[in-house]
């Protein structure tokens, strides 16, 4: 039934019923008849529904979740010519992420408003500053846009396995009456998998630069930058793109790289 499936994939993105009424210019009360199925949706409702839910408007229609699949494997990330996107993550990337993610949380986890959306943007940031400044990739995770910003596809799975080796735990709660899911480190990062200080150094900037920012602050940044501003809505963000970023979102003085 569409009324519950959409009722999944808002609980899924912490979205309040108000919320999603606003988005879609109608009050509370009638939003909840369409989730109590008293009221079926126009087509321009449904659009703005699908936009908001970051699924396609096929994908609501047929009440399916669009197909993301990670596989950890010791293979650089393809995609397929299908909708389904696939990624397999190096091993070395893979531990790297691990050991970057941990340092991130022993460094801010403890901050009111670092829950997971917040530390989506930090590593997307981490990511995409470092490959404009240097035009290397530092974890080279793959980041999907959606409705909140870019989205680390790999993220789920390697959290997942995190939490079962004990290495992180996951807390839920409430930041500002907003359901909050973070994620608490056991165990001190293994800086060994760095390259090199300059890759600490910018990890330790960004979260200087970003860190104390909450989630509607770090989406609207993200919205300003040029990757997520190309991208197709579900798709890998290029990397790429960092190269035509406006001075708002530009991490890199050109004028002394051609020096």
């Amino acid at each position: 039934m569409l009324s519950i499936f959409v009722q999944h994939l808002r609980k899924e993105l912490g979205l309040t019923q108000e919320q999603v009424a606003s988005s879609l210019n109608m009050s509370r009360p009638t939003y909840v008849q369409f989730e109590q199925n008293e009221r079926e949706l126009t087509l321009s409702e449904a659009k703005k529904l699908a936009n908001l839910l970051n699924i396609s408007i096929e994908d609501l229609i047929r009440e399916r979740e669009p197909k993301i699949t990670v596989n950890l494997e010791k293979r650089y990330k393809t995609m397929d010519e299908s909708e389904e996107i696939r990624v397999s993550v190096p091993q070395k990337n893979l531990d790297k992420f691990k050991e970057v993610l941990l340092y991130v949380l022993s460094k801010i986890s403890g901050k009111p408003n670092m829950g997971e959306t917040v530390l989506y943007k930090i590593l997307y940031f981490i990511d995409f500053d470092f490959y404009e400044k240097y035009e290397e990739q530092l974890i080279g995770a793959t980041y999907i846009k959606n409705h909140y910003g870019p989205t680390p596809i790999e993220f789920k799975s390697i959290v997942e396995e995190m939490i079962r080796n004990q290495e992180i735990v996951q807390v839920t709660g409430k930041y500002f009456n907003y359901p909050q899911r973070k994620y608490l480190p056991l165990r001190e990062p293994d800086l060994t998998k760095l390259k090199d200080a300059r890759e600490l150094q910018h990890i330790e900037e960004v979260l200087a630069r970003l860190g104390d920012k909450n989630a509607r602050e770090l989406s609207d940044y993200s919205h300003e930058d040029v990757p997520w501003i190309v991208a197709q809505e579900g798709r890998p963000l290029d990397y790429e793109a960092v190269f035509y970023r406006s001075p708002k979102t530009s991490v890199r003085n050109y004028d002394e790289s051609r020096t």
